[in-house]
């Protein structure tokens, strides 16, 4: 009887460490800081639809529509991990959602691409930071731009995922937010001109750093005394990008761009010289033609001569 006990507590445990593992760790962060603000309210799991349906309406004038579907996500996952039937399912709160996202909805916002004269750009000045950190950004904004990264898949890199050839870099994607299974993916970065080839940067910055073992963080924290630190968060990512855009075309510049830039503006400078989207697609990993098209639709349109 005891073995039984023990046994049944081990498969228990073992569900609950794998349904933690389905979603990524930031998925799990967002969903529990979600919970918290729904707690703070006075609500609790499990909730009715008429307690959700009152808390996403006086959401509705503080917040974006796309933070409200968030916490009402969170809201409906841990009410069917609670064993509950989901309250964002019913009629009211499925109405509700729908008269917030007609009264407040606002087109998606879309920062603007870096494209390769902007990021040549921001490179010159950005070299006239001290050596390590110069180093840094240089080989950041050159390798996310080339390889079409994401922030979350940039700072996620470590040595051992680069492996270089007499053609170019091979860069391992172990995991990204289309690949939360971990199937992972190779990126190929071919080798450029002097000193604007990404490769070269990346492989003087590791020499600078001393970032050599095959399990170190490739992208860290650069202290005022120019020391290196922790691995960079996806918000430094973007912190990275709109201070180097910034010292080009200054402070209010800084709005517009954000991490994403690096990877908009590769796939926007691809269109531009006339790659296709299947060759595209090759660097991004995107799945869908709908989304790239997002992106190439725009260089397009630039292209339609006048009638006049």
């Amino acid at each position: 009887m005891k073995a039984k006990h023990e046994n049944q507590a081990f498969l228990a445990n073992a569900v609950e460490k794998l349904t933690a593992a389905a979603k990524s760790a930031s998925t799990r962060e967002s969903y529990r800081k979600a919970l918290k603000h729904f707690y703070a309210k006075g609500y609790a799991i499990p909730c009715n639809e008429k307690q959700v349906a009152e808390y996403i309406a006086a959401l509705a004038t503080t917040h974006k529509v796309a933070t409200i579907e968030h916490r009402l996500n969170a809201i409906s996952q841990a009410s069917i991990e609670g064993g509950h039937v989901s309250p964002a399912l019913s009629p009211l709160v499925k109405r509700t959602m729908a008269g917030i996202r007609r009264t407040y909805g606002q087109p998606q916002r879309r920062v603007k691409a870096l494209v390769k004269d902007d990021l040549l750009e921001a490179l010159a000045l950005s070299d006239q930071q001290p050596p390590l950190k110069a180093a840094r950004d240089r080989a950041l904004l050159l390798v996310g731009f080339a390889g079409a990264f994401r922030r979350s898949e940039l700072v996620s890199l470590k040595v051992a995922d680069l492996t270089y050839s007499e053609a170019g870099l091979d860069i391992l994607l172990r995991r990204s937010k289309t690949d939360q299974t971990g199937q992972g993916r190779t990126v190929f970065i071919p080798f450029a001109k002097s000193n604007r080839c990404p490769i070269q940067a990346l492989q003087s910055y590791l020499t600078l750093a001393g970032i050599a073992k095959e399990d170190s963080t490739i992208f860290r924290s650069v202290s005022r005394h120019d020391t290196l630190g922790k691995a960079l968060s996806p918000q430094s990512v973007a912190l990275i990008v709109k201070s180097c855009v910034g010292r080009v075309q200054g402070k209010s510049a800084r709005s517009t761009f954000s991490g994403h830039s690096l990877r908009a503006g590769y796939v926007t400078q691809a269109a531009m010289v006339g790659l296709q989207p299947w060759q595209i697609k090759e660097t991004t990993g995107h799945r869908s033609d709908t989304t790239l098209a997002k992106y190439i639709r725009p260089v397009q349109r630039r292209k339609i001569p006048s009638l006049l």
